[in-house]
């Protein structure tokens, strides 16, 4: 058991370690801690290299995937739906609870302002020019930049879904997308291996310039993320259980206690995915509904990435002096946020892929990266329970909106079996 848990957990240990002693030299030493800024300087570049390919690939093989799916355009359409509506509420709730109290709150000028990148220039051009400036690029050469990720996303999906709808005549550059995707990952594999001396050198550096309120604001952060997390939980699923299906909230609680611990003890969306069909089945819903959508929303729909990317967006608008309380602001930071959670769940071993991308869409240093992700690394657990439950949820949504009957598990004609049916029978 302990061996387990070593396994699923050791990468955000000695990542939190490196945070914790890198704070405590900041703290220690203060200014002088900046000799170690050329080792946390060294990790990010190492990131930054490869973080254009790594998008470019992983984008590209999940159009592929999606498209070979097959799923029935209804069944689709209505989950695109459930998980974009789901988003936007989790999206709400976590920038209401900012304007309430932010945890950030004193920590303005903390970014490096002199190191905002021109895209921050943007916001300040009309509607029509922003957007066009965003998702797109002038030349393609600045494709091959990470502060124009959004642009490669968009060229990205066209390529992928492209590639697939060649069929067979494209085999060949699909088969070579995923020989690269695996060099590439491992490649980021390797790199983030030294990421808890690198950001644990970037953060010693972060607190001895700026001092040790960031440190606070990252621990009332996580205490607002924990009670939000019990919040949506408890009280927004089981919410959406009594008003877009018919099944028993006993029923739902019943069947959501062994993807829910799995999820807490794996630390992994996908590591839960077995467990999380057979739960949706042991609702009530289709198997073939259970057996779509879930595997869908594992790529697609990650409720806790939205809850903690709100957070991390506010964080780099409040160090850069960007954040008023705004419907604007919130459109800005809910749409980063699920376009970020939405493409970064298809990048299995994406290191600070999503932080990336936040900086490059919202026009600011890059490196300010690092100080994102101690965010997602204190949050991996409420925001993994929170990725799984919230699929689960939305299956059984899907399944009552599509109009679909509820049945008994395992008893729909040609239902598909899951690994797990499997092994049992």
């Amino acid at each position: 058991m302990a061996s387990q848990f070593l396994r699923n957990y050791l990468s955000t240990i000695l990542l939190l370690v490196g945070v914790i002693i890198g704070g405590a030299v900041g703290i220690i030493f203060g200014p002088g801690a900046s000799v170690l800024r050329p080792v946390g300087t060294l990790f990010l570049n190492l990131v930054f290299v490869l973080v254009v390919p790594i998008v470019f690939v992983s984008v590209a093989n999940a159009m592929i995937g999606l498209r070979k799916n097959g799923l029935m355009g209804r069944v689709l359409l209505t989950a695109v739906g459930v998980f974009l509506a789901m988003s936007v509420v989790v999206a709400m709730i976590s920038y209401a609870s900012v304007l309430i109290y932010n945890p950030f709150q004193g920590m303005e000028g903390t970014g490096v302002s002199d190191g905002m990148s021109d895209a921050a220039g943007r916001f300040e051009l009309p509607l029509g020019d922003t957007l066009v400036a965003m998702f797109t690029v002038s030349d393609f050469v600045h494709l091959l930049s990470k502060d124009n990720l959004l642009p490669l996303v968009v060229i990205a999906i066209f390529f992928g879904l492209a590639v697939s709808s060649e069929g067979p005549k494209a085999q060949g550059i699909a088969s070579a997308l995923q020989q690269v995707e695996g060099v590439i990952f491992k490649m980021m594999k390797y790199v983030m291996y030294f990421a808890p001396i690198g950001i644990g050198c970037y953060f010693a550096d972060t607190v001895g310039t700026l001092g040790s309120q960031i440190v606070g604001g990252f621990m009332k952060m996580l205490v607002m993320t924990l009670i939000l997390t019990l919040v949506i939980f408890f009280v927004l699923h089981s919410a959406y259980i009594l008003l877009f299906t018919k099944i028993p909230l006993g029923t739902y609680w019943r069947n959501m206690i062994e993807p829910s611990l799995t999820a807490m003890g794996t630390c992994s969306s996908a590591a839960s995915m077995p467990v999380t069909i057979e739960a949706v089945r042991g609702m009530g819903a289709s198997p073939a509904i259970a057996q779509s959508v879930v595997p869908l929303g594992i790529n697609l729909h990650k409720d806790g990435s939205v809850l903690i990317g709100i957070y991390k967006v506010v964080l780099a608008m409040v160090a850069f002096s960007q954040f008023t309380p705004s419907v604007g602001n919130f459109l800005l930071a809910a749409g980063v946020t699920i376009l970020v959670s939405t493409v970064v769940g298809a990048i299995p071993i994406g290191g600070m892929t999503g932080e990336i991308l936040i900086c490059s869409v919202l026009g600011l240093d890059p490196s300010f990266a690092a100080t994102l992700l101690i965010i997602g690394t204190l949050c991996d657990i409420p925001a993994t329970l929170l990725n799984t439950s919230a699929n689960a949820t939305a299956a059984a949504m899907v399944d009552g909106l599509s109009g679909t009957r509820a049945r008994r598990p395992g008893k729909e004609e040609g239902a598909l079996e899951t690994p797990a049916q499997n092994k049992s029978n």
